[in-house]
């Protein structure tokens, strides 16, 4: 089985700079790519001097993380993609247990490394941490970060556990499933596309899984910081997009309805807290929804009731209402 570890880059000299040496040194199983997005740095020119082991994609303009993948994947043959972030530190032997886990069973079609903090080592990172899971209100959560609490790894999670969905800083899925669900879809640009490929891959029978054999640092925030309004806009947008994409029948309204009502309370609380840039977000996020919503709505394929989240609790009731930050307290 080859594998193939992707790295995207637009404008990301200084983070290649920092972290792809030791996805060079750590990677002898695979080969790494990097597939630049139309950058107008000289992120290019730096891998081809100091990097010439190294294969470079060029994408003819900086489609967002989905298309830039699609572009960049496609011209990659391996049997295994990993998509790592340019802003991730890999460690020793991070590889192999993907690889082995992959060869465990041919119904796994996604795998997630621990995702730790790279600025404070002992902690979580909140793109991902120990995998994703997904409530009845198709909220995204993870074991090891609910919201913004982060929690230090204790060994808590040492383990290998099938999740709902595996984070877009560093996902390995075989190529083959990935052509089969065709792709990233492109109409996210960025931000949760990840859920809605594994959502998808899910509604077609496979697994996606996490180890905690394979650590990695991530630094986050890299492109769009949580402060930015823009995280803001796709963030609220594309969750929309992965309710009404996946979820099976009438549910699917009944829970746009009511993400419609909670968004407002979110937007209210934006501006209370004097935010108005991130409560014109949620409200340019619904409009943008809403403008797409028949196109988006055609996309509704291979939904099967029994994979379509976990819809066992409100993840916002547990965490706001009853106070429960961790995941060892939600069950």
């Amino acid at each position: 089985m080859t594998t193939a570890v992707v790295i995207l880059n637009w404008n990301g000299k200084s983070l290649l700079e920092q972290f792809l040496p030791s996805v060079v040194k750590h990677s002898a199983q695979a080969t790494v790519y990097v597939a630049d997005n139309a950058s107008t740095d000289d992120s290019v020119s730096f891998v081809e001097e100091y990097y010439p082991q190294v294969k470079i994609i060029q994408n003819k303009e900086n489609g967002g993380y989905a298309k830039g993948y699609n572009d960049a994947l496609a011209e990659v043959k391996e049997d295994v993609f990993i998509l790592l972030n340019s802003d991730v530190e890999v460690t020793a032997n991070w590889l192999v247990p993907i690889q082995e886990m992959f060869a465990s069973s041919p119904k796994i079609a996604v795998i997630q490394p621990k995702i730790l903090d790279y600025k404070k080592k002992t902690h979580f990172e909140y793109a991902g941490a120990a995998g994703g899971f997904i409530d009845q209100l198709a909220y995204p959560y993870c074991r090891g970060r609910i919201f913004d609490t982060l929690e230090e790894d204790k060994g808590q999670f040492d383990d290998d556990k099938e999740i709902f969905w595996a984070s877009g800083a560093c996902l390995a899925i075989r190529r083959s499933i990935f052509e089969e669900v065709e792709a990233l879809d492109e109409d996210y640009f960025a931000h949760q596309e990840e859920i809605d490929l594994c959502w998808r891959i899910k509604n077609r029978g496979y697994q996606c899984w996490y180890t905690s054999a394979s650590s990695i640092y991530h630094l986050g925030g890299a492109t769009l910081n949580v402060m930015n309004p823009k995280k803001t806009f796709y963030n609220f947008r594309n969750s929309l997009y992965n309710i009404l994409k996946n979820v099976p029948g009438f549910k699917a309204y009944l829970l746009i309805f009511i993400r419609m009502l909670l968004d407002a309370v979110a937007g209210i609380q934006f501006l209370v807290q004097g935010k108005p840039k991130h409560f014109l977000a949620i409200l340019k996020a619904h409009g943008s929804f809403y403008k797409n919503f028949l196109r988006i709505q055609k996309k509704r394929k291979f939904i099967k009731p029994s994979e379509s989240g976990d819809f066992l609790f409100s993840i916002v009731w547990k965490y706001f209402i009853k106070g429960q930050k961790k995941f060892h307290e939600l069950s």
